[in-house]
Formats: structure tokens, C-alpha cells, sequence
């Protein structure tokens, strides 16, 4: 390829000038606007931010440009840089991506610490059908009402029935819950709106209040190991104690008592009292050993708060004489219920959000979340495995997912299978009750010989070819007439 002749490089610099004027015009036409605007590139890394933002998000905005948005939110356990924060509550709806205009919810800390929403529309930049250059970010002068309804509340202008949430609502929902949490809870799983989620919570708040034993009841894959970390690590998170787990499901009665033991001895020092003691499966703890692990925690010298999961209350086992009632009395101090995802349902749209967003920060891709019939293969399905379950359904969606969300068909080949089978059931068989069916046929052959007969008895029972008496045993019989 030949070089540039020198008329031709002051032609390519004329152009680069012309270009840094429009760029600087630009700016000065998104500076005089009275609201925040920023622009991203098609990889959503920020790239400009106007004065305005300067104003809403104060000296931060300018570690802002040059760093990428992703479309989730970093639980509480990862502790994210504010800058990162802020990065990830700017970001728009991967529906932008594919060229389409999104209105969504955006929201930045401030150095108080309280989490600001705005309302904010987001306009794809680009030549027709083709390739994205830029999105543009015009974000409301004002904030929005903290006291905003949540997601399950919103009603229909009629208010008569819910309206299905949006992804932009889903996604606001899980940023606020894990922003509002992320001083108390290490546990994205509490997340829910319903009522037994709502109680869960409160118990929690409640343990990490106390130094009292805690019990975590709930079904497998419920997450009670989850929540049983969370009350630990939530008590004094500046200075957390050891965590000590002991699965009562695998290890023996010696094994049990061994440890017990020896956490009696103190070998802890000072960290004792900040320590907990984790009594995995406690319900399938080995009955002989039972009497001398509450006899051991019940004594002065045993420091460290005792948290146990079980699949059911231990009150069940200690009636059924299988649990040792002193030590099941200990432990059920203060019982944190963890419901079946089945028996939730209304939180599944929620989570299904919060597990896609974690898709989002681990893999290539990011999706804004589910079509409507996605989410109802979600709600039909029974989730015997609950939200561990669902946790792997959605990541499995997530690989298999080629657009800006997860349809129905990306779901996993169970939950087809499930909905197809809701949609078909199999006929019952029909049973026919013998004496019943000839009953009805004997009573229809005596009414017809009866009105043949004019009532007269003995031409119906010539008709029938039956004797007079034993017609007369039928009619009584049939309740066709009196004794």
C-alpha cells in the first residue's frame, strides 16, 4: 500500500480537527443540559459524563470514566470498591445492546451511604442496522420516592390484579435488597417479599442481637447452611470469632464428642466468645451422644454460640422419643423457619433475577433477565431441590441463552418436561361398580314393566318373567315402593 502523500496527511489532520471540534462541541451541548447524561460505547464502558453527574454523584464520576458497567449486583459478601458500585447501578438493560430503546432505573451511593434511584432512559447510538457505536444515558433531575412500592406489591390501574414485573423492576429490587442488607446479611437466599421470608428475616435479626442458640429448619437445598453462616459472620462482622462446623449426618458419636470436648477445653483463647459452633443436620445427630453434647454446651466453661440446621423441628423427634428433649430445648432457643421454594412462589421471579445477575458477573454474557413464559415454566415447576435448584437451573439457562434474555426454551429440558405433563395429565382409569350399574338397569326394567302393567304386579311380573312375590322384594328393596 503506498504512503501518504503530504497532501493527504493534511487532509487526515483537517478531518482529526473537524472531528476533536465536534467532540468538543458535543460535550458542551451535554454540560448545558440540567440533567445527568453520560454516554457509554458498545462494550458499556463509560465514556464521558457531563457536569450534571458531577452534581448527582459527586468526585467519584471521575473514576467512573473508562471503567465498564455490567448488568448485576455484587452481593455483600464480595465488598465491592464504591467506584464499582456506582459502575454497576449505571448500567442499562442488555436489551440496549440490540438496538433498542430502554427505560429503566439507575442509582449511585453517596458518600452518606444512602442509595439514590433515578429514573433514566437509555437511546442506542448507530447507522441502521448496523453495528452499535455508543448508548446515551439521560438520566431524571430527581430522585425517586423511597417509599416506592415494592415489586409485589404493584397493582394494575384497576387494582384488581398484579402486574408481572419487568426485568428493569427485578433487577432494581435485587440491587436495593442487597444494598439495604449488606450491613446485616451475608445471605443473598433471604431475599424475598413473601411472608415467611419477611419472618425468616426478622429471626435473623434477631439471632444476630443475641448470643442465643439458633436453630435453622428448612428442606434440603432451602439454604440453611447459607443463613446459618450469615448469623454467624453478621454478629460482630469487625471481628468475626471461628466458625466450626460439625456434620452430624457424617461424622460418628466418638467423632461428635471428641470435638465437643474439646472446644470445652477453650482452645480458642479470646476468640471464643466471638466463635459459633456449627451443628450440621443436628435432627440425624447420633442418639447416644446426645445427652453429653447438651450436657457439654450447657456448662459455663463452653463459650462459643451453638447454631444448628435441621430438615424439621426437633420438637417432632423429641415427641417421637428419638431426641434428647434437654438438648433439643437448647438448641431451639431461637428457630429461624426456612419455607420450600414451592411454598413461595411469588419470590421465584426475584431470585431467578438475582441468580441470572450472578451469570452476568462470572460469564461472557449479560442478559436483563426472563421472557413471561420463561418465568411461568418457572412457576409451574414443583422445585423439589428448591432454590439450590433453581440457583442451577438458572445457570444452566444462562450458557444456553444466544439472546438479550433467557426464553423458555433455554430452560432446562426437566422444566419443559414438567410444564408439558401440567398441561397434559393422564386420564384416570374408570372404574365400573358392578352392583351399581346392574342396580340402575334393574330399577329402569321394573319402572318400564310397571307403567306396561298399569301398576299391576303380576302382569309386570309375567313381563319380567319373575314371580309376583319376588318382584314386590325388588320394588321395596329399589325404594321404588313402600313395605
Amino acid at each position: 500500500m503506498p504512503l501518504p502523500t503530504l497532501v493527504g496527511l493534511s487532509s487526515i489532520n483537517r478531518l482529526m480537527a473537524r472531528q476533536r471540534i465536534r467532540i468538543a462541541e458535543l460535550a458542551r451541548l451535554f454540560n448545558a443540559v440540567d440533567r445527568p447524561v453520560y454516554v457509554l460505547d458498545d462494550e458499556l464502558v463509560i465514556r464521558f459524563c457531563n457536569e450534571s453527574c458531577m452534581d448527582w454523584i459527586g468526585p467519584t464520576i471521575e473514576k467512573l470514566v473508562g471503567r465498564r458497567c455490567v448488568y448485576h449486583t455484587s452481593p455483600a459478601s464480595d465488598e465491592p470498591t464504591r467506584v464499582e458500585t456506582i459502575a454497576e447501578g449505571l448500567c442499562p438493560s442488555p436489551v440496549v445492546l440490540a438496538g433498542r430503546v430502554a427505560v429503566g432505573t439507575v442509582s449511585a451511593a453517596g458518600t452518606d451511604g444512602v442509595l439514590r434511584r433515578r429514573q433514566a432512559r437509555f437511546v442506542p447510538v448507530g447507522p441502521r442496522d448496523e453495528e452499535l457505536l455508543a448508548i446515551i444515558a439521560m438520566v431524571e433531575p430527581v430522585d425517586l420516592d423511597e417509599t416506592d412500592q415494592t415489586v409485589t406489591d404493584v397493582l394494575d390501574p384497576r387494582g384488581l390484579e398484579p402486574v408481572e414485573p419487568s426485568p428493569d423492576e427485578l433487577h432494581d429490587c435485587v440491587r436495593r435488597f442487597r444494598h439495604e442488607a449488606a450491613g446485616r446479611y451475608r445471605a443473598d437466599r433471604l431475599l424475598g417479599n413473601s411472608p415467611a421470608m419477611r419472618l425468616a428475616r426478622a429471626r435473623i435479626e434477631l439471632a444476630v442481637a443475641s448470643r442465643a442458640h439458633v436453630l435453622v429448619v428448612g428442606p434440603p437445598g432451602s439454604g440453611r447452611q447459607h443463613v446459618a453462616h450469615a448469623v454467624h459472620y453478621t454478629s460482630d462482622p469487625r471481628h468475626p470469632g471461628t466458625l466450626i462446623p460439625v456434620d452430624c449426618a457424617v461424622l460418628g458419636a466418638d467423632l461428635i464428642r471428641s470435638t465437643i470436648h474439646a472446644l470445652a477445653a477453650n482452645p480458642l483463647g479470646e476468640r471464643a466468645v466471638q466463635s459459633t459452633l456449627l451443628l450440621g443436620e443436628a435432627d440425624l445427630m447420633p442418639t447416644e451422644v446426645q445427652a453429653d453434647v447438651a450436657a457439654t454446651i450447657s456448662a459455663k466453661t463452653f463459650l462459643p454460640r451453638v447454631v444448628a440446621t435441621a430438615a424439621a423441628p426437633l420438637e417432632r423427634s423429641m415427641g417421637s422419643g428419638k431426641y434428647h428433649p434437654p438438648l433439643a430445648a437448647m438448641l431451639s432457643t431461637i428457630v429461624i423457619q426456612l419455607p420450600a421454594l414451592a411454598d413461595r412462589r411469588e419470590d421465584i421471579p426475584l431470585l431467578a433475577q438475582m441468580f441470572l445477575e450472578e451469570a452476568n458477573a462470572r460469564g461472557p454474557k449479560q442478559l436483563g433477565g426472563f421472557s413471561p413464559e420463561a418465568l411461568d415454566r418457572l412457576d409451574a415447576y414443583s422445585w423439589p431441590g428448591n432454590v439450590d435448584e433453581l440457583g442451577a437451573a438458572v445457570a444452566e439457562a444462562y450458557r444456553e441463552a444466544d439472546g438479550p434474555e433467557i426464553q423458555a426454551r433455554d430452560l432446562p429440558v426437566r422444566l419443559r418436561r414438567a410444564a408439558d405433563a401440567a398441561a397434559h395429565p393422564p386420564r384416570e382409569d374408570e372404574t365400573i361398580q358392578l352392583d351399581e350399574f346392574l342396580g340402575q338397569i334393574e330399577r329402569e326394567l321394573i319402572t318400564r314393566a310397571m307403567a306396561q302393567a298399569k301398576g299391576n304386579k303380576t302382569k309386570a311380573a309375567a313381563l319380567l318373567g319373575i314371580t309376583r312375590p319376588r318382584l314386590y322384594r325388588r320394588l321395596v328393596q329399589l325404594g321404588l315402593e313402600e313395605e
